[in-house]
């Protein structure tokens, strides 16, 4: 099996995958409203708005999202029930994710060994996103 988060943006899908594709790297997949059939109603400035963007992240993972279209009544509520929780392969990794992601965003648990024994961290990025890393150190 499989996780692959599925997120939803205001408007800003495209630059957040920007974003994490300067992290992670990889090669973004960008699918447009007006590339779906019925979407010729749409007014102007939603015709452009992601319908589905998709970054393979490590390992067949992958993170995917699109941005709500108001005018088909969505709305976003940005909240607390989201994280995107990541198990890097080192430390390095981690830091080098941590400090790429959270750049802009709201850190709430630095990096650090934890009382469970693994090195965690968790903030918010820039874009309202909560992540979660977590790094299993080697018993010893």
């Amino acid at each position: 099996m499989k996780v692959n988060p599925y997120l939803n943006f205001n408007g800003t899908a495209e630059e957040a995958f920007q974003f994490y594709q300067s992290v992670f790297g990889g090669e973004l997949f960008i699918q447009r409203m007006n590339q779906a059939p019925g979407t010729e109603g749409l007014p102007e400035n939603e015709k452009n708005l992601v319908m589905h963007v998709c970054l393979p992240i490590a390992d067949g993972q992958m993170i995917m999202a699109s941005d709500i279209v108001p005018s088909m009544g969505h709305q976003l509520t940005v909240g607390n029930n989201n994280y995107i929780s990541l198990m890097p392969d080192s430390r390095e990794e981690m830091d080098r994710i941590f400090n790429g992601l959270s750049e802009g965003g709201t850190v709430e648990m630095p990096l650090a060994d934890m009382f469970w024994g693994d090195y965690f961290g968790s903030f918010k990025d820039k874009y309202g996103i909560g992540w979660m890393l977590n790094f299993a150190n080697k018993k010893q």
